[in-house]
């Protein structure tokens, strides 16, 4: 699978869009402001520059798209007005693959801009900071900048996303993704196929990015080496799991298909992170480590088939090719996460790594 020419969170503001079904990755943002806020604060007292040039990969597109980047430029413009200086322009990049709903994104431009102004304002003499906005489609994995652009990169629960399903991995004993139970052989091909992708991303930020630049980067992860991934992803897959066996059995669907459908994602430990960022060489890390939230799998206020439906629905088509047998995957996901899956707070953690370029 070329995850490039396929994968997108569900575009729109439907029930089953990206932009409705995004509460889990929303939480993941905000707790990461204090790690965020002190990174970009130490860019702008060592660089000053008159212009931040910000890149936020992996952006899609709803509520979230904008959240990071405003926590960036608000704190900046305190810092500013904390010491008299006039603040800097921005100029921000939004990245994501050609087939996120860009247009959603552009539409939200005047709301964004209207919320900046509003958050931003007060203070005589003090204007609110000028903000240029782009979108730049193309995958993270390949160069998107010109050398030595940009000042600051934020990725916020994009990056546990592989280039693509690992080569030549055997059955996976029923799972669609790396799980406790896959071959030894298939938990390889998978950390393997991570380390080359996040190798090759901190490869590519070097060039873009300008001496002493730096990224913060949140990423679905784990605790430790021990589980290949965490408690709420497996929340919220294993019913997809069920559902897939269901229609095997069923005879909807071949056995073989489903036996050939992975997920191309991988949650890294903060060891695992560390380790290749030392590697690849062109970082010094500043903070790593885990961070813990829970959603309440009770709460009739948050649909786990439409989180779950927003960011794989894509994914199962291009590999089942049938509307309606997606429409019946998930009427199945629905009725295992209502009558199977346990109740109660379900933990999701995060892996959270600050960086600094080195030269």
């Amino acid at each position: 699978m070329e995850v490039a020419k396929v994968f997108h969170m569900n575009g729109g503001t439907g029930e089953a869009s990206y932009a409705k079904n995004s509460l889990l990755q929303q939480k993941g943002i905000l707790m990461t402001k204090k790690i965020t806020d002190e990174a970009v604060t130490a860019l702008y007292r060592s660089h000053s520059p008159e212009t931040i040039c910000i890149a936020d990969l992996g952006c899609s597109s709803g509520p979230n798209t904008f959240l990071g980047v405003t926590g960036l430029i608000k704190t900046i413009h305190q810092e500013c007005k904390s010491n008299g200086h006039r603040s800097p322009e921005f100029h921000v990049f939004l990245n994501d693959l050609s087939s996120n709903d860009f247009n959603s994104v552009f539409r939200s431009l005047p709301a964004f801009h209207e919320d900046l102004k509003k958050q931003n304002t007060g203070g005589e003499g003090f204007d609110p900071p000028s903000c240029f906005v782009a979108g730049v489609a193309g995958s993270f994995y390949n160069r998107i900048f010109p050398s030595k652009s940009l000042h600051f990169v934020l990725s916020s629960n994009s990056l546990h996303w592989l280039s693509q399903v690992p080569d030549r991995i055997e059955n996976n004993n029923g799972n669609i993704y790396a799980t406790n139970t896959s071959p030894p052989s298939l938990l390889k091909a998978y950390y393997e196929q991570y380390e080359r992708d996040f190798a090759i991303f901190l490869k590519y930020r070097s060039d873009e990015l300008v001496k002493g630049g730096r990224m913060v980067l949140t990423m679905s992860g784990r605790k430790n080496e021990e589980r290949s991934f965490n408690e709420g992803s497996r929340y919220l897959l294993e019913p997809l799991v069920r559902a897939l066996k269901d229609l095997v059995a069923e005879g909807s669907i071949e056995e073989e298909k489903v036996n050939s459908f992975n997920i191309p994602a991988y949650c890294p430990c903060p060891a695992e992170v560390k380790y290749i960022v030392d590697k690849e060489g062109s970082f010094t890390i500043d903070v790593l480590e885990t961070l813990e939230f829970h959603m309440d799998a009770s709460d009739g206020n948050y649909n786990m088939v439409q989180a779950l439906r927003a960011f794989v629905e894509p994914l199962l088509i291009s590999h089942f090719g049938d509307d309606e047998l997606i429409n019946q995957v998930f009427h199945k996901c629905r009725d295992i996460f209502v009558n199977c899956m346990p109740k109660g707070k379900i933990m999701f953690t995060s892996v959270i790594v600050s960086l600094t370029k080195k030269n």
